[in-house]
């Protein structure tokens, strides 16, 4: 493999990543916080709100899987083989 297609992949993964990870880091924050703070106005809804706090942080941590599975791909996938 040419050196230069795999420095760009590397860094096109470690990019990948990265931006991959941030925007549901920043999620997953907020809407743990704003649980929390339903949690403690409404204890009594407190089942219905981590139910749906669990389901939606699974589905913002699918999005950074996804990312990383992107970043496998270009590492580990070679098209010029």
């Amino acid at each position: 493999m040419d050196p230069l297609v795999a420095a760009a992949s590397v860094l096109a993964a470690a990019l990948g990543i990265g931006i991959a990870t941030i925007g549901p880091a920043l999620a997953q924050g907020n809407a743990a916080g704003k649980a929390v703070e339903g949690i403690a106005r409404q204890p009594e809804a407190e089942g219905k709100i981590r139910g749906t706090l669990l389901l939606c942080l699974a589905f913002m941590e699918s999005l950074t899987i996804y990312g990383l599975v992107i970043a496998l791909v270009l590492l580990f996938a070679n098209p010029f083989a």
